[in-house]
């Protein structure tokens, strides 16, 4: 079984941001993760991993990405015991909720099986300097939660 995947959806790049810092904070404790697009990967490939990482922006009043939709249905034929997660993305506060589609994620993958490794991670728009610093730092955190030390 491989180590770590991150999939994303990202409309104007921020939670790509997200998932490239978070992948170079596991790539420091000595992983490659695997990170894709949404778009181009399916749910069912996240059972052949030990950590999951998903990253949503939240769009409207709290919907996840229609790239995502079909991808959360999915989800509901999958089985992630014993398999750690965690989910970070890109939210604007000027909505009623405000990084909705991470809260949505986290609740999916905990009902399917996932561990929780770390609260689910919102930025407001895009990331600042520090953001992607925690991000870094989520990384090697998810990474030690699988047993690899930097």
């Amino acid at each position: 079984m491989s180590k770590i995947i991150i999939v994303y959806a990202s409309m104007s790049g921020n939670t790509e941001e997200l998932a490239e810092a978070i992948a170079a904070g596991i790539q420091e404790a000595g992983i490659e993760p695997v990170l894709k697009n949404v778009m181009d990967t399916n749910a069912s490939e996240l059972e052949k991993y030990e950590g999951v990482l998903l990253g949503a922006y939240t769009w409207g009043d709290g919907d996840l990405p229609d790239e995502f939709e079909d991808f959360y249905d999915d989800m509901d034929d999958i089985n992630l015991d014993g398999r750690k997660f965690g989910v970070f993305g890109s939210a604007d506060s000027s909505y009623t909720y405000f990084g909705k589609a991470v809260d949505t994620l986290e609740e999916k993958l905990a009902e399917i099986g996932g561990e929780k490794v770390f609260d689910g991670f919102k930025v407001e728009l895009n990331p600042s300097k520090d953001e992607k610093q925690q991000c870094h730092e989520l990384g090697l955190k998810f990474a030690t939660a699988l047993g690899v030390s930097a």
